[in-house]
């Protein structure tokens, strides 16, 4: 299988051709303001090889950035209309209770807190109130809204709520209305997977731009093949998947240097330190996989509960500014305009990567120029960027020992190759591409998350992973490659009927186009 795996980072972009399981060839091209540009660029790159331009290529796989800056950044969200179903419970914490206030007055444009919802165990909270959200949809309408959020009370065990509530909503609404229902995002805990639906319609708009200009990018190129979004967890979703759930790519970019960094060094289980141009993501695989967030996870100080990888990430890279007196070495960077504006390059900003030339480390740009850089200086600057990535790593692990290492990314030179904790520091061939590389060779996975009663342990968890696998089967997974990733189990107390709780994620391999 031959695949293309780009990654969008906030320096550079990055594209590597997969073939049977090894990096062809791979290139790097500066990261432009409106996303596409480098992509294009890349792809123009890469074409020229000819196993793409003879046009095998099965897939093109694409790790971005781009959704969770608008977050950040505030730029580009939509207006949106919150739909929650539970009341009487809950009434006194409303949708947007939580949000920062500048965010919350870009995004909420309506709010319809209805009677429904369901108890722990299945049941009804209260009957499905159709009357009032038709009522609501009408407003919704009314107003000019075009993108919703609904969310129910525990509708992860039972979404029936949500779904009819999205038939009235698109039936009163017109076509058009963009619905994210809060099921498909998080897990149980209203707030938390409300707001993950909230973020999630607020990028309706932009997703469909920004992945119509994906395929224009990969169309200007002359590939011809689908195109797969990467998510959080280190598998993909196609292009349709990602325009109605842009929120699952959020960490992308992190997960796909860590799923990277296992396929390149062989390694599944260690610690993955990704040192881009603009910021350091520590991480730990567990299985060839990124270890998951079990607490809240705030995008943009929003509090959000689905799948995220445990990060870490420090404002150090190869960007990152110098300033003198005193000494500090980022968190400022001067990103993209690396290239433009290191010393090396000919540019006036002294950097990271300037004073690991001046050092002697590395041979970037033109060394002759960062000989005004003092060695003691160049020398303080490296000692200041291992005290931070100790700190780092040691603030990751999870055991007291000392650990395994893979350092990647286009910076990874300023990871020194003794540290304290580290018992071994790897480096790998394509390191500086392990982000596009884990793009490539991402798998499609099926989760779920749900109680059963009256049936034992091995019961339910053996109905959990059938429907998991039935998940990822639809989402276009091979059933000959499916693995089991993850299996929890958790007893209900004071449930009737033997209540168990399980949640199973299973993943595997992208089915052929010619199977």
């Amino acid at each position: 299988m031959q695949r293309i795996g780009i990654d969008v980072g906030g320096t550079n972009t990055d594209a590597v051709l997969l073939e049977d399981g090894r990096v062809v060839h791979a290139v790097k091209t500066p990261t432009t303001a409106d996303i596409t540009g480098g992509i294009v660029a890349a792809l123009g790159r890469l074409a020229r090889h000819p196993a793409v331009a003879g046009g095998a290529i099965e897939a093109v796989i694409i790790g971005t950035t781009h959704f969770v800056n608008a977050v950040v950044q505030r730029r580009g969200l939509t207006k949106v209309a919150a739909l929650r179903i539970g009341l009487p419970t809950g009434a006194s914490l409303p949708p947007f209770c939580d949000w920062p206030a500048d965010l919350a007055r870009l995004v909420e444009g309506a709010v319809f807190m209805l009677e429904g919802g369901h108890e722990y165990d299945g049941r009804e909270l209260m009957p499905f109130d159709d009357e009032g959200v038709r009522e609501a949809a009408r407003q919704i309408r009314a107003g000019g809204l075009r993108s919703v959020a609904i969310a129910s009370v525990f509708s992860p065990l039972d979404g029936a709520h949500e779904e009819r509530a999205r038939a009235i909503v698109r039936e009163e609404g017109g076509g058009g209305v963009a619905v994210t229902l809060s099921r498909d995002l998080g897990r149980i805990g209203l707030l938390e997977r409300e707001n993950a639906a909230l973020l999630n319609a607020a990028l309706a708009d932009l997703a469909c731009t920004t992945i119509a200009g994906f395929r224009a990018a990969i169309a200007k190129s002359g590939i011809a093949a689908p195109l797969y979004l990467t998510q959080n967890d280190g598998t993909v979703m196609s292009a349709e998947a990602a325009m109605a759930l842009p929120v699952m790519s959020f960490a992308s970019g992190a997960t796909n240097s860590m799923r990277g960094a296992a396929f390149l060094s062989g390694v599944s289980d260690a610690m993955v330190i990704d040192v881009g141009g603009t910021s350091t993501d520590v991480g730990e695989l567990r299985r060839g996989f990124p270890r998951e967030a079990n607490a809240v996870v705030e995008i943009g100080e929003v509090r959000t509960l689905f799948r995220m990888p445990d990060l870490l990430s420090i404002g150090l890279g190869g960007g990152s500014i110098v300033q003198r007196e005193p000494l500090r070495v980022g968190p400022e960077s001067v990103g993209y305009r690396l290239p433009q504006a290191a010393l090396v390059f000919g540019g006036r900003t002294l950097t990271a990567t300037d004073a690991a030339v001046a050092a002697g480390i590395v041979d970037i740009g033109d060394k002759a120029k960062a000989a005004a850089v003092p060695r003691e200086l160049a020398q303080a600057v490296l000692d200041r960027a291992r005290e931070n990535i100790e700190d780092a790593i040691d603030r990751m692990k999870t055991e007291a020992g000392d650990v395994k290492l893979i350092a990647v990314g286009g910076g990874a030179f300023l990871v020194p190759d003794r540290l304290a904790g580290v018992s071994e520091v790897i480096r790998v061939a394509h390191g500086d591409c392990a982000n596009a590389v884990g793009a490539a060779i991402a798998q499609i996975s099926g989760e779920t998350d749900q109680v059963y009663r009256d049936m034992g342990r091995e019961a339910a968890i053996a109905a959990a992973k059938a429907q998991a696998r039935q998940r990822a089967i639809a989402a276009g997974a091979d059933p000959a490659s499916l693995v089991t990733v993850d299996v929890e189990d958790m007893p209900l107390a004071y449930l009737r009927g033997d209540a168990l709780r399980v949640r199973v994620r299973v993943a595997g391999d992208l089915k052929s186009p010619a199977a």
